[in-house]
């Protein structure tokens, strides 16, 4: 009797062997950019790191099944807008804070390419109920462009500069520093504001940015590909960068390499890939959303949030 295998299960079989082949049991090292393995193809990830080398462990979550609470406050939202005084530009946005009287940490979550829209302002709304005063300046509405521009506007860096006064200045703020928090395109727009406009150890306390775009939109694509913006050397606070195990090829190398050297410098810099999603892990609209990207999205949202914390807990009025 002779057995016969359609094309469709020979292909399978053919990448599922390919896969095995090509598989490789990756363990983080002093020369990996990022502090966590990606795991092997059709098996279960490995990390032989010893215990006190992973910097994600929870002996009591381990050992007793204790977790961390997650911030779940009730939200308020409110329009604001701003000037930047170097044109007189007025830059418009919102605070979205918990609803519970007081004052709350400061934080300014800037938009990426894609723009302020209704799936990047749940990132603000989210770590808002975290238990801080957010602020989501809107910058391609205050210079009238257009979703997913190619070009960059240098004059959005100072628009973004201004809302770190702005947001200073609220009276339900609790710290005298605020952070960046960001992801694609903001990431440089960020980078710039912390770094170029002297705002680091100064105004703003730490940094974090999920996949950013670390070079300046303008330049040639090897430049995209290939380097990095110099300013990512200087940025002295701490910074915590987020990227998916997907992450588009020219992106991820150019974050790598920067945090690569920004170790050699000696600072305080943590790259966490998220295994299973790509980028907008944490944007993606429910209709495309996986499993994995909601696991990412959610733990990205609790470590940024003690992360932060951690790093304004000192800066207390």
């Amino acid at each position: 009797m002779r057995t016969i295998i359609s094309p469709a299960i020979s292909l399978l079989v053919f990448l599922a062997a390919g896969n095995v082949a090509q598989a490789q049991n990756v363990t983080p090292t002093s020369d990996t950019a990022a502090d966590i393995a990606v795991g092997r193809p059709l098996e279960a990830p490995i990390n032989r790191l010893p215990v006190d080398k992973k910097f994600w462990w929870d002996e009591a979550w381990y050992k007793d099944g204790k977790m961390p609470t997650p911030g779940n406050h009730v939200l308020e939202e409110r329009p604001i807008s701003y000037t930047n005084p170097l044109d007189g530009t007025d830059v418009p946005g919102f605070i979205v804070r918990p609803k519970k009287p007081g004052a709350y940490p400061g934080i300014i979550f800037q938009h990426g390419r894609r723009g302020l829209d209704e799936f990047t302002r749940n990132l603000a709304r989210r770590m808002a109920a975290q238990g801080f005063v957010v602020l989501a300046p809107d910058l391609y509405q205050a210079r009238f462009i257009s979703k997913f521009p190619v070009e960059h506007l240098t004059e959005t860096e100072g628009d973004l500069n201004a809302g770190v006064d702005f947001l200073l200045k609220q009276p339900d703020i609790s710290t005298s520093r605020i952070c960046l928090y960001s992801h694609t395109r903001g990431g440089y727009y960020a980078l710039k504001v912390a770094v170029s406009m002297k705002r680091q150890e100064k105004h703003v306390a730490c940094f974090v940015s999920a996949y950013p775009h670390w070079q300046d939109p303008n330049l040639a694509e090897p430049m995209q590909v290939y380097r990095y913006a110099t300013d990512a050397d200087r940025l002295t606070i701490p910074t915590l960068i987020y990227i998916g195990e997907y992450e588009q090829y020219q992106r991820r190398r150019s974050i790598e390499t920067a945090v690569r050297s920004m170790r050699k410098l000696g600072r305080d810099v943590r790259l966490i890939v998220y295994p299973g999603v790509g980028r907008g892990f944490d944007f993606r609209p429910p209709n495309v959303r996986t499993f994995a990207d909601d696991l990412a999205s959610k733990d990205a949202t609790l470590r940024t949030a003690a992360f932060i914390k951690q790093h304004l807990k000192k800066w207390a009025k």
